[in-house]
């Protein structure tokens, strides 16, 4: 497990509390399990970016939150030996499923009061796809570096391989997730208004 699954969960804990939110009102308004929460505040788990923009928009504040280490004004540059040593999150495919499938590595925590969210991600080979969609305000841009990923965006669903990208409302229902037992790594860039 990554050490940053717990940071995040911790940061969401604090915030919660500094707030005077109980997980029961939390779990509400995000549509999560009182135990999915609990399992996200103890950095057992990390559900898919979807649930966790929820929790953000219950406790009135921005993704970017959870993963700030500290705030700059000014740009942000990611060197890639950074990058490479810098903490990932690691997401399973639904808040109470415990296999780690993709491994995100963010790119602008140190940028403060941002709006876009950008990630380089891991994904890695499963033989079977369990996933729930979701949906959130905003929208996501993907470019796929290495590999397949499929997307299901409503009722469709897209393959795409390197070189290809897609960029789509996240209004609608989607996942994203590599082709079943290939690995893959993408670019994604999600933009959440707030």
């Amino acid at each position: 497990m990554s050490s940053h699954n717990s940071f995040v969960g911790s940061k969401i804990k604090r915030l919660r509390e500094s707030k005077n939110i109980t997980i029961e009102e939390v779990a509400e308004r995000c549509g999560l399990t009182v135990d999915q929460i609990s399992l996200i505040e103890n950095g057992q788990n990390l559900p898919s970016l979807g649930p966790l923009i929820k929790i953000a928009r219950a406790l009135g504040v921005r993704l970017g939150t959870f993963m700030d280490d500290n705030d700059s004004l000014g740009p942000v540059v990611m060197r890639a030996k950074e990058r490479e040593q810098a903490k990932s999150l690691s997401f399973s495919n639904d808040a109470v499923d415990a296999r780690k499938h993709m491994e995100y590595h963010p790119l602008a925590q140190q940028k403060a009061g941002r709006h876009m969210e950008p990630f380089i991600i891991d994904i890695h080979p499963a033989e079977e796809n369990r996933f729930e969609l979701s949906a959130h305000e905003g929208e996501e841009f993907i470019y796929v570096m290495h590999g397949g990923v499929e997307i299901v965006y409503g009722k469709d669903t897209y393959t795409l391989y390197e070189g290809d990208s897609i960029f789509y409302d996240s209004i609608v229902n989607h996942h994203v997730h590599g082709i079943p037992g290939q690995s893959a790594k993408i670019l994604a860039v999600v933009y959440i208004p707030f």
